[in-house]
């Protein structure tokens, strides 16, 4: 099975929305939340606070994100790992 780094993905993706003349793609915190809920339980089962996975984001992107907003739209591996179709 292929797998791709997600740095490789993201340059694909932009190089192919520059070329349809297409802006940023962007997620609703709630998609974005959802994204990033692997990377949250596996730091939160590290000990992080979920202030600290917010500040985390800050410090890394321009991405502006609360620990409430976080705690909010946080997906469960259940919710995670459903079947689609």
């Amino acid at each position: 099975m292929k797998t791709y780094a997600v740095e490789q993905a993201v340059r694909a993706q932009k190089a192919l929305r520059d070329a349809a003349g297409l802006g940023p793609e962007m997620f609703p915190i709630q998609a974005f939340v959802g994204m990033i809920s692997d990377e949250i339980e596996e730091l939160r089962s590290q000990g992080k606070t979920d202030a600290e996975i917010a500040s985390l984001i800050a410090a890394n992107s321009n991405i502006e994100i609360t620990a409430s907003e976080i705690a909010e739209n946080y997906a469960s591996p259940e919710d995670r790992h459903q079947p689609h179709g």
